[in-house]
């Protein structure tokens, strides 16, 4: 049985509510990370070769960083139609997300967040406020980043500022759609 390891009140909170939106038959085993704050360890039972979560095994296949296990489990569990498939449309969207937010996104928040700021950054990944307006774009004309379709990128983009509240941008139609994703997800979650 495929094994997702994860800790609670981290980064791997999103892909454990998918597993559940998914209603994937996959093993949920907790372990303890080593915390930004200094506490907790790192646990011998993680396999993860750094110590991280979220991380996946499936037989021989081991899956780390959260927007690969996404892609994989929507892969995996088509039916619930929360990623499109090969050949449907709105599948390179997906994927752009995907990779956009673990590409572009998430090393500039995590940078905001250090207050880290140098030209070579914002010529490769540019800056927060045009990472807003890249999500702003698709949803002044849908209510999702692939227009009328929720989806796990719409779970993974909005992930940071659903745990990380003091980087919500004031931009109305994101803070509306993290409104949307948040609620959408809590239901899965209670």
């Amino acid at each position: 049985m495929p094994t997702l390891y994860f800790s609670p009140n981290s980064r791997s909170d999103t892909v454990v509510t998918l597993v559940r939106m998914l209603s994937a038959d996959i093993a949920l085993r907790e372990v303890s990370i080593a915390r930004q704050d200094g506490s907790g360890v790192r646990d011998p039972a993680n396999p993860h070769p750094e110590g991280k979560v979220p991380y996946l095994i499936d037989g021989d296949d081991a899956v780390r960083e959260r927007g690969a296990i996404i892609l994989y489990l929507t892969d995996a569990y088509p039916d619930a139609g929360l990623g499109p498939v090969v050949g449907e449309p709105g599948r390179g969207a997906y994927l752009s997300w995907l990779s956009y937010y673990q590409g572009v996104m998430e090393p500039l928040l995590i940078l905001k967040w250090a207050n880290v700021d140098h030209p070579a950054i914002n010529a490769g990944l540019r800056d927060f406020d045009t990472t807003i307006e890249r999500l702003a774009e698709p949803l002044r004309r849908g209510p999702w980043l692939l227009g009328e379709r929720f989806s796990a990128a719409d779970m993974l983009c909005s992930s940071p500022f659903l745990w990380f509240t003091a980087m919500m941008p004031d931009e109305p139609v994101v803070r509306d759609w993290v409104a949307r994703c948040k609620e959408r997800m809590s239901r899965v979650a209670a």
